[in-house]
């Protein structure tokens, strides 16, 4: 069996206790920065092995992997935070369980652009999450496609490219369309700002902009 297991953002009380017992009976974590996860699992006293599964390698050892699962290795597959799978590795190794016959149970937990959007006061009923933008090539096409979305979308940004994001929001969906930036989420130095994209385009300018961002903005009206 392969666990798919959620680890915290920030705060490290934010583990199942479930999460930490399949960490302890798995034969192997997978981890995308084994440095990471070993602060994680060493906090916990999990004495469980860990091996190396991240952005450069996936495609290469997910055959390995799932042969090994199929014979009878039960695994669990962890991102540096949140859920893999989500703007993580993951989706390669699922694929090929599921294609396999492998079983897969994905643990519920922590996951940043849920906690963003839900303290946004932004309408979270119906939203369209979009991860990570392209840094270059169809960047702008896709700014415009989500501006013209009627209902809330969801972004992950690095807190580097923040206030340029936020400029080219703005020049798709105007000023004063309302939007959220949540940073540092778990955190002891949390933000969750929510104004129009000018005010927040102003705010982060004025600051030196720290830890992982999310931003949540309206849809059209």
């Amino acid at each position: 069996m392969l666990y798919i297991v959620p680890t915290p953002i920030g705060n490290l009380e934010d583990i199942t206790l479930r999460a930490l017992r399949v960490l302890k009976e798995v034969s192997l974590v997978l981890a995308e920065d084994t440095r990471t996860s070993s602060k994680l699992l060493k906090h916990y006293a999990i004495g469980t092995p860990l091996r190396a599964f991240h952005a450069h390698n996936e495609h290469a050892v997910v055959e390995k992997l799932t042969s090994e699962l199929a014979a009878g290795t039960t695994m669990a597959l962890i991102s540096d935070a949140g859920t893999p799978g989500i703007s993580d590795p993951g989706f390669l190794l699922v694929r090929a369980c599921v294609r396999a016959g492998v079983r897969v149970e994905c643990l519920p937990g922590p996951t940043a652009f849920v906690p963003a959007l839900v303290a946004s006061g932004i309408p979270c009923d119906t939203f369209h999450f979009d991860g990570f933008l392209p840094h270059k090539k169809g960047r702008q096409t896709r700014l415009k496609y989500l501006a013209e979305l009627p209902h809330t979308f969801v972004l992950y940004e690095s807190p580097y490219r923040l206030v340029k994001c936020l400029g080219e929001l703005i020049a798709v969906c105007g000023e004063e369309r309302q939007a959220c930036v949540a940073r540092e989420l778990s955190k002891l130095h949390e933000e969750v700002k929510t104004a129009s994209l000018a005010a927040l385009k102003a705010h982060f300018e004025a600051k030196e902009v720290k830890g992982e961002i999310v931003v949540v903005v309206a849809g059209k009206p």
